[in-house]
């Protein structure tokens, strides 16, 4: 599993990311909000560990973006303020659990494993980049107020693009995850059907958020 740490501690944060590395954990860390909200809505997290007071964006503007951007993962917000008036803002914006500095890492770690057995929440049922909108269950999107109107295969692919923002598919994984067959590599049909995609999600707006990259396939981002 996967583990991003916001911490702009360097001590701390090589601290964490040593322990958390030796309890088998992959880990990213970043010392700054900003990276981290960039992070953590590009990248598939199990959890996320977050400091409240950061550059940049501080650990309370960075939880209540995830929270509205519709980012589910677990979140263990991590502060040296320990009223409980700053407790209860961070559960209050979607934080899972609460550890107040200093604290003993046996005890992070062991929150951290409780909230990883928690029971996986209900997928998004929207996924928002900038302002394209993808309501996964009513098949609608939109990019600002305007309504896209797509056929099934073009929704099946924007959505595929969509939950996996920030990640290169290649034209393998798209032939095999919207048309449930095998890529023929003289086959075009792809690259077709991205063209189309483009017309209607890019052409008319900015910024462009469809991109070829060259030799490895597509990726829908902000750029």
């Amino acid at each position: 599993m996967r583990i991003l740490i916001v911490e702009d501690e360097s001590k701390t944060a090589a601290f964490l990311r040593k322990g958390l590395a030796e309890a088998g954990f992959e880990v990213d860390a970043t010392d700054n909000g900003e990276q981290g909200l960039a992070l953590a809505l590009r990248q598939d997290y199990a959890l996320v560990i977050l400091d409240a007071m950061l550059p940049r964006r501080d650990g309370w503007s960075v939880l209540e973006q995830l929270r509205a951007q519709n980012k589910t993962l677990p979140v263990l917000f991590l502060t040296a303020r320990d009223a409980i008036s700053d407790r209860v803002r961070g559960l209050e914006l979607g934080a899972d659990d609460y550890l107040v500095k200093p604290y003993a890492f046996v005890e992070l770690l062991a929150r951290v494993r409780a909230l990883l057995r928690r029971r996986p929440e209900r997928p998004a049922e929207v996924v928002q980049i900038v302002d394209l909108r993808v309501d996964l269950l009513r098949h609608r999107a939109q990019r600002g107020a305007a309504r896209l109107d797509l056929a099934p295969k073009e929704f099946a692919l924007l959505s595929l693009l969509a939950r996996r923002s920030g990640e290169v598919l290649s034209r393998a994984v798209i032939a095999e995850q919207v048309w449930e067959v095998d890529f023929d590599g003289d086959s075009n049909v792809v690259d077709v059907a991205v063209r189309r995609l483009r017309r209607k999600v890019d052409e008319p707006f900015e910024p462009k958020l469809i991109h070829t990259v060259r030799g490895l396939g597509y990726v829908l981002e902000p750029r």
